[in-house]
């Protein structure tokens, strides 16, 4: 079965809740139809009923659609309090408060914290950096970590490779630049979060142009002493670098450059150096690879899940970044 099948069957067994924040959206709108109709979730729209309701009812939908007003919510004055109690510290009154939980994804990731939903997925209108905003100040960090990062999903039809063909690529959306710290944290969080979803343990590569000493460089230190961090925090976590790509997914390379490793070619979890090369990197293999299929970004450190899409996104991106949501909000 494939993730996105698993997804699926995960959500089927579950009643679990999803707040869009982008409800002004056609796309978010057919997306919301398609989790209803096929009984995924239950799912809230925020927006303006006048334009959604119209697009909705062209979909011939069975069920009706929640639609929450910002203006005009029983759950504002509470919002609005709880905000104010968690950034009071940050400088912010009971009139900012109200302010920003009147911001579509603040408002999300509001219901969110308080238990009235499972999980929120925004971005298809709002930026990046505003989902992220919402998302910290609202939501806030996992225990453990400081820092938000992403990974992708990638299918590829190459099953001899990862997990049938399967992988995790991190970070491609947030850390432009990540130190030795941050590194280590967005490979832990990858490690937990693909043994979450694939119910497997990652085994996790430290990617770089070097495997094992072949070079050296200040970019390389880095990766040696994220690995020495991980291994000092998390020693059930199989991981190993640095490593070059081939060394890290090639069995025949892996054997010739890390003869000793237990990653060498077979890592399914690649971690790459910073943002750059792990955008280039995913962006090459969905493009370059016939069949690859990117889920995602994933985002992942939070306390609880919330969820980033592209402003390209098509719908069906939205019904899958919901799903796996739905998976990160817990069993």
């Amino acid at each position: 079965m494939g993730i996105l099948a698993k997804l699926r069957d995960n959500a089927l067994k579950l009643e679990k809740s999803i707040i869009l924040p982008d409800g002004n959206d056609e796309r978010t709108v057919k997306a919301a139809h398609e989790l209803l109709s096929n009984k995924l979730c239950k799912v809230s729209l925020v927006g303006d009923k006048d334009f959604i309701l119209p697009i909705y009812e062209k979909l011939n939908p069975e069920q009706d659609l929640d639609i929450i007003d910002i203006n005009n919510n029983e759950y504002i004055e509470r919002f609005t309090e709880c905000y104010y109690e968690k950034r009071k510290n940050k400088g912010e009154t009971k009139e900012s408060s109200l302010m920003a939980v009147k911001r579509p994804c603040y408002f999300g990731a509001m219901a969110v914290e308080l238990g009235i939903y499972d999980g929120c997925v925004s971005g298809s209108i709002s930026s990046s950096a505003e989902v992220l905003r919402g998302a910290l100040k609202c939501i806030g960090m996992k225990k453990g970590m400081s820092k938000i990062s992403s990974f992708i999903i990638m299918e590829t039809p190459l099953t001899e490779y990862g997990s049938n063909g399967t992988f995790f690529m991190a970070d491609i959306a947030i850390n432009p630049n990540p130190d030795a710290e941050t590194l280590a944290e967005i490979a832990i969080s990858s490690a937990d979060s693909y043994k979450l979803l694939m119910g497997e343990d990652a085994k996790v590569a430290l990617l770089s142009f070097s495997t094992k000493g072949s070079a050296e460089d200040e970019s390389i230190d880095k990766v040696r002493e994220a690995l020495k961090i991980v291994n000092s925090k998390r020693a059930d976590i199989l991981i190993d670098g640095e490593m070059q790509f081939d060394a890290a997914l090639l069995k025949e390379v892996g054997a010739r450059k890390a003869p000793e490793s237990k990653v060498a070619g077979n890592a399914n979890v690649f971690i790459f150096p910073n943002l750059d090369a792990g955008n280039i990197g995913y962006k090459i293999t969905e493009r370059m690879c016939k069949g690859a299929y990117a889920t995602g970004p994933i985002l992942q450190g939070l306390a609880k899940p919330m969820n980033d899409l592209s402003r390209g996104c098509s719908y069906k991106d939205i019904v899958n970044a919901s799903l796996v949501t739905i998976f990160q909000s817990g069993i």
